[in-house]
């Protein structure tokens, strides 16, 4: 089986910014990280290939020069090859123009019979992303799964929802989106780390992949952040201290007000 991994770097968000002006995240000086939830993925690759030894892990992303240590990352984990498609033409690409990026890579590097994904990326949490390349590429698409194992005939997927369990038989080509619940994954070995060290991650611009720069980029996305502003919060709050039966049962009668809408302060 050949599995496609799909990950990506997104700045910490303890210290992300936005551009006002385009509505983008601003990447140059922020310090990245590779997407938690990308990890879980490359946890469900790496348990399949140790299921078939014959499977080969190949890690995907899109970003500047500086996603190379994502990639590398992945590569010290455990992942096969590594490839970064890295091109200013797709700056601002939004979730559609991502997308069509990352279809036209899985076409030209493949083919795969399996993509794994995060179910979304922290810095713009729409979890968009995997459904449309499932959609450009003509797989089929499952999300949210819990778990997933190799059968004859393709896939077997497990999700979780709200109310049931759902197992899924599903015929590859496929993408699957993954929770946390497949499962953490380990840290590098020391050896894993100086291999991935030394390996030198191929790059693709956009026009390798064969893609018209009007469907890509700013230019090429449909959508747009046309304002960024800050909420503010404001809370009229008010503090019940309770020191004794008496103040208790002032509390409680206070908050049962509150409940029937009967406190008029």
């Amino acid at each position: 089986m050949k599995i496609a991994l799909l990950i990506k770097q997104v700045p910490d968000t303890r210290t992300v910014r936005m551009d006002e002006k385009t509505g983008t995240v601003v990447r140059d000086g922020n310090e990245a990280i590779v997407n938690p939830l990308d990890l879980y993925a490359l946890k469900a690759a790496l348990d399949l290939k140790a299921a078939q030894p014959d499977t080969t892990v190949t890690a995907i992303s899109m970003g500047p020069p500086n996603a190379e240590k994502a990639l590398k990352e992945a590569l010290a984990l455990g992942a096969d090859e590594a490839l970064l498609i890295c091109d200013r033409a797709a700056a601002g690409s939004d979730t559609k123009a991502t997308a069509t990026i990352l279809a036209a890579a899985l076409k030209t590097c493949g083919p795969f019979d399996l993509v794994l994904t995060g179910e979304r990326a922290t810095d713009g949490d729409t979890g968009q992303v995997g459904p449309e390349i499932a959609s450009a590429a003509g797989f089929g698409l499952v999300t949210f799964a819990s778990s997933i194992k190799a059968t004859d005939n393709g896939i077997e997927v497990e999700r979780k929802t709200e109310s049931e369990i759902e197992r899924w038989c599903v015929a590859l080509p496929a993408l699957v989106s993954v929770t946390k619940a497949v499962g953490e994954i380990g840290l590098p070995t020391l050896k894993g780390k100086m291999a991935a060290r030394r390996r030198t991650v191929p790059v693709k611009n956009t026009a390798e992949l064969g893609l018209d720069p009007a469907t890509i980029g700013l230019n090429g996305s449909p959508t747009r952040v046309v304002k960024i502003f800050h909420p503010s919060i404001t809370r009229n709050g008010k503090k019940l201290q309770i020191v004794d039966e008496a103040s208790l049962e002032t509390a409680v009668c206070a908050i049962e007000a509150f409940v029937k809408g009967e406190d008029k302060e």
